[in-house]
């Protein structure tokens, strides 16, 4: 199941709702959200909810056994144990086909390849769970003794398949004494609704129009087609990834649940760090205070820790050594920038630093679409004029003019315009104002529902591209 579709908007969601607040039993209420937790992850792969339930099983015990023989081999044995299952299953269910590709391409072997289907959100729920362990074995958070309040903590379907991942310190206070506010639920509807817009109206648009230009026949793509279509993809992908954070967040307000916010206006960077900064932010702090950090960080091998963490973060996109690429594409530039380019970025006017971002990042996400390197050679070619094919075609420019407006209002949505606006509006007018603003608020959520609403009628083109990370 997923957020963006009539079941859910319509019959899931307001169920549990409904469920949720008939009764003040906090026990009760646990226990309906874990429910509907299962239900939702069962509802495309019912069999994979065995393999959350023996991985989150494992970390329970773990913790426990960690939290009760601090200072003893007992306590090591839980968190080695804990991290191997996972990385485990992850290799065996996200890396064995990559794994065997490569053995039989390097050696000439004939190695039959598995054939796993992916479990839907395994790499986020497995870095979740490796996170709590290990933030039990340093004695930053104590082991939860209720299975039911661990499962509910790993299993809530708000951010259970596509993130952010939501580390258990972070709400551990909330899984056993949340309250709830009619400002927090109007808070999590508006996200909610904003989310749902931002994925149905701008991710969706763009990712058919990027299908029309980077899926087919490449030798038939001019130039103009090409970074057309990649600055589409750009779109895209931010869209598709932030609009369901900001649904996952909004639906953690309607529970209870604060979660960390996982973008920041990634787009308005000016450099490769500053953009790591505000893209997918819950991963890049996961990667530096679990990885990064104990390597020894800047401190020592700095340049090696900084390959090792690039090199696992485009591995943790997917099985493929584009994926991989992209990482180190990344990894390299920040390199650089530590060197001596950041100095230099910072010297020169803002605009300039934001270009080099922006071109950087467009690049990048060439290298993460295209997973064959025939085709990202071939795409990159064309998009530098190192192919005979044409650089201009009218088709791009008639597909331009017919989405101009929703371009623009792409752009505009990148930028912290309405983050600004909602400023302004708080200092410049009273709070009897404000809130007389509130039912204009209401009025633009009801109407970004009903849009989504219609733009999801009919509609077969919906993916989320992070379900197969």
């Amino acid at each position: 199941m997923v957020f963006a579709s009539l079941i859910f908007l319509f019959i899931f969601l307001p169920l549990n709702l409904l469920l949720y607040y008939s009764t003040d039993n906090k026990y009760i209420r646990n226990w309906i959200l874990v429910i509907f937790s299962l239900f939702f992850y069962a509802w495309g792969e019912p069999v994979w909810i065995l393999l959350m339930l023996f991985s989150s099983g494992v970390d329970y015990v773990n913790a426990i056994v960690i939290d009760r023989n601090r200072g003893k081999w007992l306590a090591k044995f839980g968190l080695v144990s804990s991290i191997i299952v996972n990385i485990a299953l992850l290799m065996v269910f996200k890396y064995s086909a990559f794994i065997y590709e490569n053995i039989n391409h390097a050696f000439g072997l004939s190695l039959q390849v598995p054939s796993f289907s992916l479990p839907i959100g395994i790499s986020f729920y497995t870095f979740q769970t490796i996170s709590y362990v290990i933030d039990v074995y340093r004695g930053e958070v104590a082991a939860q003794r209720s299975y039911l309040k661990y499962l509910m903590f790993v299993s809530l379907y708000h951010q259970l398949v596509a993130g952010p991942i939501v580390r258990y310190a972070h709400i551990a206070h909330e899984i056993d004494h949340r309250t709830v506010s009619l400002k927090d639920i109007s808070n999590g509807v508006n996200r909610f609704c904003i989310g749902l817009f931002k994925k149905v109206f701008f991710a969706n648009v763009a990712g058919e129009l990027v299908h029309q230009y980077l899926d087919g026949n490449l030798g038939e793509l001019s130039m103009a087609a090409a970074w057309f279509g990649i600055i589409l993809y750009t779109f895209q992908i931010y869209f598709d990834f932030s609009g369901y954070s900001d649904m996952a967040i909004g639906l953690g307000w309607m529970f209870g649940f604060h979660y960390h916010e996982n973008f920041n206006y990634p787009y308005t960077a000016t450099s490769a760090t500053d953009f790591w900064r505000r893209w997918h932010i819950s991963l890049s702090t996961f990667f530096r205070d679990y990885i990064y950090i104990p390597l020894g960080g800047n401190r020592k091998r700095a340049a090696l820790n900084l390959f090792i963490v690039w090199f696992l973060t485009g591995l943790w996109h997917g099985a493929s050594w584009n994926f991989v690429s992209w990482g180190l594409y990344f990894g390299i530039l920040i390199g650089i920038e530590r060197l001596f380019l950041g100095k230099a970025l910072q010297a020169i006017p803002r605009i300039f630093s934001h270009i080099y971002l922006l071109f950087i990042a467009v690049v990048g996400w060439g290298i993460f679409y295209f997973t064959d390197f025939g085709r990202l050679k071939h795409f990159f070619r064309i998009c530098f004029g190192m192919t005979k094919q044409a650089s201009w075609d009218m088709e791009v420019l008639i597909t331009a003019q017919n989405h101009l407006y929703w371009i623009i209002l792409s752009i505009i949505c990148c930028m912290p315009v309405f983050h600004f606006t909602k400023a302004i509006v708080h200092r410049r007018f009273s709070h009897a104002q404000v809130n007389a603003l509130n039912y204009v608020h209401i009025t633009v959520n009801i109407a970004l529902l009903l849009v989504s609403t219609a733009l999801l009628v009919g509609k077969s083109y919906n993916p989320f591209l992070y379900f197969r990370f």
